[in-house]
């Protein structure tokens, strides 16, 4: 089956080199463009990033953006969800459509308070039990990724 993916995974200042070396694999995989945003916890040439995407890297599109700002001024007509456990809105209850952006926020922190609040019809989660603090990164972006591909055939 080939899957023909018009998706965008925004990585705002991811921390850990191995979550986006999946990710970028997983876009690779999928067709989604893969966006860097704003300070990143590594540097693109790190051991543990390249390791993680393999030979993949020549497969994806990835954008270095400074500033989510500049992100969403480039693309004024797009709707960009945020992946957050501080939502009551779960990812599920959505409609997709190609060319949405998927905004997921640093892996110790998660998207800043000031970002959701200005964002919260758009603000989305994944269902966890109770007590549970969050899933890893690169399984969550793969759970909304597919979820989007799925609903959009």
């Amino acid at each position: 089956m080939k899957i023909n993916s018009k998706f965008n995974i925004v990585l705002f200042e991811p921390e850990i080199p191995q979550n986006t070396g999946n990710i970028a694999r997983l876009c690779a995989c999928s067709g989604a463009r893969l966006f860097l945003v704003g300070k990143l916890g590594f540097s693109l040439s790190d051991k543990y990033l390249k390791r993680a995407g393999l030979d993949y890297w020549e497969s994806v599109e990835i954008l270095k953006y400074n500033s989510l700002e500049e992100l969403k001024n480039d693309y004024k007509n797009a709707t960009f969800y945020y992946l957050t456990t501080k939502s009551n809105q779960k990812y599920t209850d959505f409609s997709f459509s190609n060319g949405d952006f998927f905004v997921f926020g640093p892996e110790t922190r998660g998207i800043p308070e000031s970002i959701l609040a200005e964002n919260k019809q758009t603000a989305v989660t994944i269902p966890m039990i109770d007590g549970q603090r969050s899933l890893n990164l690169s399984n969550s972006v793969a759970i909304v990724l597919y979820e989007a591909i799925r609903q959009n055939g």
